[in-house]
């Protein structure tokens, strides 16, 4: 190594020794929210009443980014810090009417149309949640046809985890995802109990829903059109006035000669 090389090296040493021993400063806490204000991703919340109680909904420039019931708002900020490592403050103005509408009737309204706050969710994840979105008002699906339509079939636990994680639930209506065979299952907000207030809500009959799935009825058949559905698929009022032929898998539909129904699109 010639002289200069050497001289050049010893210095490198030197500054590095020099920056390792400058004391490291923490960031001020109020770093984060200022930078997240300034370029619009700050986070703010709205109280809204709803048949189940008192639900938080937190939003973002980018959409909504949490929804959750808490016993009080310093409870919920908690909770949204926790999860997602920033601050969450009340919000200035009122929740919109389209959001506001949405959460005190749990029927009206087009989720489709709201924006979502996704970050941090992996691909996977938010697919399943935009996959649940698409579920009409007082229909269910089971986590397997979530899993088979994002194209993913083996993936059904990996899909109810998803759901379980759910960081909006109501306005993503994970309630109207339910077991592989046919019973409610768990909810993440507020339980089975909630589910069913949900459901029943919307109409999709839970009592009803049980029965069948305790039967083994997987199914229901038109005999007419020679199709088979989902129980709630349309209404179950209609389905269960109109189709009196149950199927406890769609292999036993399709060796009586039934097809999936178009609409709501049973496993073959």
């Amino acid at each position: 190594m010639t002289q200069k090389a050497r001289e050049s090296a010893a210095t490198v040493r030197e500054v590095t020794r020099a920056l390792r021993a400058i004391p490291r400063e923490k960031a001020p806490e109020t770093l984060l929210p200022a930078v997240l204000r300034r370029v619009g991703l700050a986070d703010s919340y709205w109280r809204i009443e709803s048949p189940i109680g008192l639900i938080f909904v937190a939003h973002s420039r980018a959409g909504i980014s949490m929804v959750s019931r808490a016993k009080s708002a310093a409870a919920f900020e908690h909770a949204f810090e926790s999860r997602f490592g920033r601050l969450v403050a009340p919000a200035a103005a009122p929740a919109p009417a389209a959001v506001a509408s949405l959460v005190k009737s749990l029927k009206k309204g087009d989720r489709a149309r709201l924006r979502f706050d996704l970050r941090g969710l992996s691909e996977f994840e938010r697919a399943v949640l935009l996959k649940a979105l698409e579920i009409p008002t007082g229909e269910v699906r089971p986590y397997s046809w979530i899993a088979r339509e994002i194209g993913h079939p083996e993936a059904v636990r990996a899909t109810g985890s998803a759901l379980a994680k759910n960081p909006v639930p109501l306005l993503i209506p994970c309630h109207r995802v339910v077991k592989s065979d046919g019973h409610l299952g768990r909810y993440s907000l507020g339980g089975a109990r909630v589910k069913r207030t949900l459901l029943s809500i919307e109409g999709a009959q839970p009592e009803t829903l049980e029965k069948l799935a305790s039967s083994g009825v997987r199914y229901l058949g038109s005999e007419r059109g020679r199709y088979y559905c989902f129980p709630t698929c349309g209404g179950i009022d209609s389905l269960l006035r109109a189709n009196r032929v149950s199927f406890a898998s769609g292999r036993e539909a399709l060796a009586a000669g039934y097809r999936p129904c178009e609409a709501c699109r049973p496993a073959a």
